[in-house]
């Protein structure tokens, strides 16, 4: 491989590469508004959510492809919208699951380099520049999260949404990590860093680790059911909401 090659390209622009003009960084700022903005408005009305994360690279004949599927199925039917990244893989997959059988299929596209073309399977979806505005939109309509296997974007999702809970910082929404074989070794270092007092062992019961589709929706329709009333919201026609 040549130096100048990179199995990742970079992006044009890098906001993280020290100070800039105040011109730039006004300018940034406005940009990052702009996309809070259009991603409220785009979602506000859209109905409660579950959101599911997992990698983008599991294709259709995978194992957990099906699984993904059959969760966005399952969240169709329990009259929720089914939230993605948007991309392939187990993004795909969930929102497939939910578009094929009537549900309302939503996703929160990122504008990457690599891997990240839109599924074809959303009603709706936004792709925003940055990933921390991404990640709030994915979490802020949220009612329960499902963690699939995935990789480092994945790993990301599932311990920011799990340290705002565990701070009470957002709401203690149900999460389900999927996949007790392939979370095995990560499983052991959450009992580790609990046995070390570095979390509290309480903390362990924020996540269900489970195999079973069917355990897994149980535990967030009894969670949901016993604390949560779900309302519509009120379209407000001077700010020309539209549903």
């Amino acid at each position: 491989m040549k130096p100048e090659e990179h199995l990742i390209p970079p992006k044009s622009h890098v906001y993280l590469d020290g100070p800039k003009s105040r011109g730039f960084e006004l300018s940034f700022a406005f940009r990052v508004f702009w996309q809070f903005i259009y991603g409220f408005r785009k979602l506000h009305f859209i109905g409660p959510c579950i959101t599911v994360f997992g990698s983008a690279r599991f294709k259709e004949d995978h194992k957990f492809y099906q699984s993904a599927r059959e969760f966005g199925k399952r969240i169709a039917q329990l009259g929720f919208v089914t939230m993605t990244g948007g991309g392939p893989g187990i993004m795909e997959a969930a929102n497939r699951g939910a578009y094929e059988n009537g549900g309302i299929s939503v996703g929160c596209n990122i504008q990457l380099a690599f891997e990240q073309m839109p599924n074809p399977y959303m009603n709706r979806s936004i792709t925003f520049e940055h990933f921390f505005v991404r990640k709030v939109l994915l979490v802020k309509y949220s009612y329960a999260f499902i963690i699939m296997p995935g990789g480092f974007g994945t790993m990301d999702e599932f311990f920011e949404t799990l340290t705002l809970i565990q701070t009470k910082t957002i709401t203690q929404f149900p999460i389900v990590l999927f996949g007790k074989e392939y979370y095995k070794e990560l499983w052991d270092v959450l009992e580790h860093m609990a046995a070390n007092g570095s979390i509290a062992k309480e903390d362990m019961a924020l996540v269900l680790l489970t195999d079973d589709v069917d355990e897994a929706m149980s535990h967030i329709r009894t969670y949901i059911s016993t604390n949560y009333k779900i309302k519509p919201r009120k379209r407000s026609l001077w700010l020309m909401e539209r549903r």
